[in-house]
């Protein structure tokens, strides 16, 4: 029988590629056949030299590395995701937000996809085929204003950006999508929700219902894994999904309660 989902012989940069759903991108594509180069600021003594280049995206400096190294190892890239992402702002609503602030945010959630894009997606135009994942989140349409103004500002900025390039490349062969998570149960999700369950004195559970509760509940009562994240940016880097491009699929639980 023919497996249904194969990424054989493709070539696969994928950020942030060393913890939470990235981590899970990377082992599942490597799983399918993929060749693929990963980054973060430091390397995980897990991954290999010659499948890790150290380098910090929030840079002009950063991205460059990352560019350079994906065509000298991989000879270009078929594959292109952009798990890179985050907010490091302080609670306390749009007033806590000072420029710097603002710069962080999309200095980390939206100028290093523009980067890569700018230096890797000529390539792919040039071979005549590729695909662009930029991995945004629900946050973009259901912002929390106590702590994520600036980050959600920020995926939106990024889920536009991806919509236009769309429009651009893909007559020239490139498909280029969107995958908006919501609350994934990640470590650092699990520190989170312990560290909740302890100042409300309840358990685990406990915790993750805060959270729940936070994001206006999660129809199916749990946050995704990792694994299914990675599952959804597999298929819609595969030639399985041949004719998708320019779209967003939101991958939350049923979070986000409108149409």
């Amino acid at each position: 029988m023919t497996d249904f989902l194969t990424l054989e012989g493709k070539r696969a940069l994928i950020t942030s590629g060393t913890k939470g759903a990235g981590a899970a991108t990377v082992a599942l594509f490597r799983e399918l056949g993929a060749q693929v180069l990963t980054t973060a600021r430091s390397r995980p003594e897990t991954l290999p030299e010659d499948l890790f280049v150290a380098a910090d995206l929030t840079t002009v400096e950063g991205c460059a590395t990352v560019a350079r190294t994906a065509r000298q190892r991989l000879g270009g890239v078929d594959i292109i995701v952009h798990m890179l992402g985050g907010s490091s702002a302080p609670g306390g609503g749009f007033m806590a937000l000072t420029d710097d602030e603002w710069r962080k945010e999309f200095d980390f959630n939206l100028f290093p996809a523009v980067r890569l894009d700018r230096a890797l997606v000529p390539g792919m135009i040039a071979q005549g085929h590729g695909v662009v994942i930029h991995v945004s989140s629900i946050q973009r349409s259901l912002p929390l204003p106590e702590a994520t103004t600036g980050y959600a500002a920020a995926k939106a900025a990024l889920s536009t950006y991806s919509k236009s390039l769309s429009k651009e490349v893909s007559p020239k062969g490139i498909r280029v999508l969107r995958v908006s998570p919501g609350w994934i149960e990640t470590d650092s999700s699990v520190r989170l929700a312990q560290r909740l369950a302890e100042e409300a004195g309840t358990d685990y559970e406990g915790g993750k219902r805060i959270i729940m509760e936070s994001l206006g509940g999660i129809p199916i009562g749990r946050p995704s894994k990792p694994a299914e994240i990675a599952n959804l940016i597999a298929f819609l880097a595969s030639d399985r999904a041949a004719t998708i491009t320019g779209t967003e699929y939101v991958i939350d639980g049923g979070t986000i309660p409108t149409v």
